[in-house]
């Protein structure tokens, strides 16, 4: 008969050292020294952002300085579409976590800068930041039966004010050529003859053909154009220029006076203002 081995455990070890949970997750931790990110908990259990911003903002947050965090580059990098990478983003600079800013390098080419925080933004030492209301909830979150949240109302395109011959020939020439300064904004014809009033009331206000071009096509987003005609809408909208300034009055016409044929301005032929004043006028009996 074998010896007892008093030392030999009675039943084998769990591979996790400590006590086993009831239930629940049960972590294997290993101490990373290099390749790490420091991730605050309160950004990965925040309770009001989704599953795809809290993933986003951690990627964000271990990425160096100077990498591309735009919708493009993320929709190239994750299997998520543009849609939810654009709402994920705006969940993060809705919380804080990230800003966006556009700015304007001194070549005049606009660019996007972007900011991470590992903290909300205006949050202090050891206090909680009160987040601001939620956003709108997404086209995908929103219940059948719930309303769908008002929206203003789109100020309507401007109108010229008086109508010349063949009035929109000029207009729908130049917004069917745009697409020769970009690609993106080849617009249908329905759309062309619905923006076209709005380039005869710039021309109506003065302003040349080439100053609307400009004005339509400068500093495009450098994200794909989803609805380039709504974006040539508000601009036109937006940026619509003053009327010009009325024309001074014409000044009266010449008249020769009646009573010296001395020349004054007046409506209709008469008298100047000295033979008025000086000079009555004689009534023939």
């Amino acid at each position: 008969m074998d010896a007892e081995h008093t030392s030999a455990p009675s039943r084998a070890r769990s591979a996790v050292p400590g006590a086993n949970p009831p239930y629940g997750v049960t972590h294997v931790n290993v101490r990373l020294t290099t390749r790490y990110t420091v991730v605050d908990n309160r950004l990965l259990q925040h309770r009001e952002l989704s599953l795809t911003a809290i993933g986003l903002a951690g990627h964000i947050q271990s990425l160096p300085t100077g990498a591309r965090v735009d919708i493009k580059s993320l929709t190239g990098r994750f299997p998520e579409g543009e849609v939810r990478i654009a709402a994920a983003l705006r969940e993060l600079e809705t919380h804080g976590y990230l800003s966006r800013t556009r700015e304007r390098l001194p070549n005049g080419r606009m660019v996007s800068r972007t900011v991470s925080y590992n903290r909300p933004t205006g949050a202090e030492e050891g206090r909680e930041v009160t987040p601001p209301p939620p956003a709108a909830p997404r086209p995908d979150q929103t219940h059948p039966s719930a309303p769908a949240p008002p929206r203003p109302p789109k100020p309507p395109l401007p109108e010229p004010t008086r109508s010349t011959p063949d009035p929109r020939r000029t207009a729908a020439t130049l917004l069917s050529r745009l697409h020769h300064d970009d690609p993106r904004l080849l617009l249908p014809e329905r759309e062309v003859r619905r923006l076209a009033p709005a380039v005869d009331a710039w021309l109506e206000r003065g302003a040349s053909p080439e100053a609307v071009r400009r004005t339509l096509t400068s500093c495009l987003p450098a994200e794909p154009l989803h609805h380039p005609a709504g974006l040539l809408a508000h601009r036109l909208t937006e940026y619509l220029p003053p009327p010009p300034p009325p024309a001074p009055p014409r000044p009266l016409p010449f008249q020769d006076c009646d009573g010296c044929d001395r020349p004054f301005r007046a409506p209709e032929p008469g008298r100047c203002r000295d033979c008025r004043t000086h000079r009555p006028l004689q009534r023939t009996a």
